[in-house]
C-alpha cells in the first residue's frame, strides 16, 4: 500500500515542535492526556492514517498508540482536521453531524480543543 499524504502532516509536525517550547509544556502539563487521531484522505473508515498526541510526554506520533488505550480516539476526514485545528470547524458540531467520530473518554475529549494547536503562519 501506497503512503498517504495528508495536508495535516504538516499540522502535526508543527504541533511536534510547538510541544518542546515553554508555551507547548505549559500545554501538555495541563491536559496531561492521550489522544489518537484516525484521519482518512476522503471517506471515514478507507485508507486512515493515525497519529498520536501524548500529552503526558509531550510527544506527536505518526501511527497508532502503543502505550495501552488512548484517552480519546477522534475519527475524521483529513480536510476536516485542518479545519478543526484552524479554528474554522466547531469541534461539537462536527461531532453532531457526523463528521467527527470520538471513541473513549467523552471528558477527555472536551479537553481536547483548537487552543493546543499553534497558530498556523499563512502561506
Amino acid at each position: 500500500m501506497a503512503t498517504v499524504q495528508l495536508k495535516s502532516d504538516f499540522i502535526f509536525e508543527l504541533l511536534k515542535r510547538f510541544l518542546q517550547t515553554d508555551e507547548g509544556i505549559a500545554v501538555k502539563n495541563k491536559v496531561n492526556l492521550v489522544y489518537q487521531f484516525n484521519l482518512a484522505p476522503e471517506k471515514i473508515g478507507k485508507d486512515e492514517v493515525s497519529y498520536t498526541i501524548d500529552l503526558k510526554k509531550g510527544e506527536v506520533i505518526k501511527g497508532p498508540y502503543e502505550g495501552g488505550k488512548p484517552d480519546t480516539t477522534f475519527t475524521l476526514r483529513d480536510e476536516d482536521f485542518v479545519k478543526l485545528a484552524d479554528g474554522k470547524l466547531n469541534p461539537q458540531i462536527a461531532f453532531m453531524r457526523g463528521a467527527l467520530k470520538v471513541k473513549g473518554s467523552l471528558s477527555a475529549a472536551q479537553k481536547f480543543t483548537p487552543d493546543i494547536f499553534p497558530k498556523r503562519p499563512k502561506l
